[in-house]
C-alpha cells in the first residue's frame, strides 16, 4: 500500500496506473528488456495497476491469507506466498516473453488455490460454518481480478510498442498453490504418501525454477525474440 500511494502521489494516478508513460521505469516492476536484474521477480509485487488491481488482490489476501496464516503459521504461508510470486515472474517469462509483469497475483494466486484445494481434500474436517461461502467470494474476486487482468493486456499499451502487463503470472500462481501448496498446508489426516508428494513437488518446482533460469539466459537471443524497447 506505501508504494501504490506512493506512485499514486508521483504519477498523479490512482486508477490505470500503468497508463502512465513513467509506470514502468521505476525500478520494481518486471520487464523483459530488464530480465537480468534478478529483484524483479520479486519485487513486481509492489507495484500495481490501479486502485482496482490493488484492491482486489487485497480482498484476497484479507479474506484467506490472513486465516490460513492464523491455522497454518507465518513460514508455511510466507513459502507459497514467495513461491507463487517466483513462478508468476518466470511463467511470464516463458509464456508472454515480450510482457511487463506488476502485481501481486502470483502469490496471492497461489495461497488462494492451494487454501480451496484444501477444503475440498479436508471438507468432513473442517467445521467452519462459513467455509462455503469464504470459498464463494474466494472464487469471485479470483474470477474478477483475473478478468480484469486479461482485459488490460488486451487494452491500447500506453507506451507502444511496449505491451501492458502480462495476466500470466496469475496462472504460475494457480499451479503452485494447487500442486506445492497443498502439501505445505498442514492437513488434517495426515499421511505418508503425503511427506512423498511433497519432496516430489519442492523437486519439480526447484527444476522449473532452472529451467526459468536457463530460459531466460538463452531463448531470448536463440528465438530472436523482438522485445519491446526499454522503459
Amino acid at each position: 500500500m506505501v508504494v501504490f500511494v506512493y506512485y499514486g502521489l508521483l504519477l498523479d494516478r490512482w486508477v490505470l496506473q500503468v497508463s502512465s508513460p513513467s509506470f514502468l521505469k521505476s525500478p520494481l516492476p518486471y520487464h523483459p528488456q530488464r530480465r537480468a536484474q534478478a529483484w524483479r521477480y520479486l519485487s513486481y509485487i509492489f507495484m500495481h495497476a490501479g486502485i482496482e488491481h490493488l484492491g482486489l488482490n487485497m480482498a484476497m489476501q484479507l479474506l484467506v491469507g490472513v486465516p490460513l496464516e492464523m491455522v497454518h503459521g507465518a513460514a508455511r504461508i510466507g513459502l507459497i506466498y514467495v513461491c507463487g510470486v517466483l513462478a508468476g515472474s518466470l511463467v511470464v517469462s516463458v509464456i508472454d516473453m515480450a510482457a511487463p509483469v506488476v502485481g501481486s497475483s502470483g502469490g496471492v494466486y497461489a495461497l488462494v488455490s492451494a487454501h480451496l484445494a484444501n477444503v475440498v481434500m479436508n471438507w468432513s474436517g473442517m467445521k467452519c460454518q462459513f467455509k462455503l461461502f469464504r470459498m464463494a467470494m474466494a472464487l469471485v474476486c479470483m474470477s474478477v481480478e483475473f478478468g480484469r487482468a486479461v482485459w488490460l493486456r488486451f487494452y491500447p499499451p500506453a507506451m507502444p510498442p511496449c505491451p501492458n502487463p502480462s495476466f500470466c503470472a496469475h496462472l504460475g500462481g494457480v499451479v503452485v498453490g494447487l500442486t506445492l501448496g497443498v502439501v505445505v498446508l498442514q492437513n488434517y489426516e495426515q499421511r505418508l504418501h503425503e511427506q512423498f508428494l511433497f519432496w516430489i513437488f519442492i523437486s519439480v518446482y526447484g527444476l522449473f525454477v532452472l529451467f526459468g533460469i536457463f530460459w531466460n539466459v538463452f531463448a531470448y537471443s536463440l528465438l530472436d525474440v523482438k522485445l519491446p524497447t526499454a522503459p
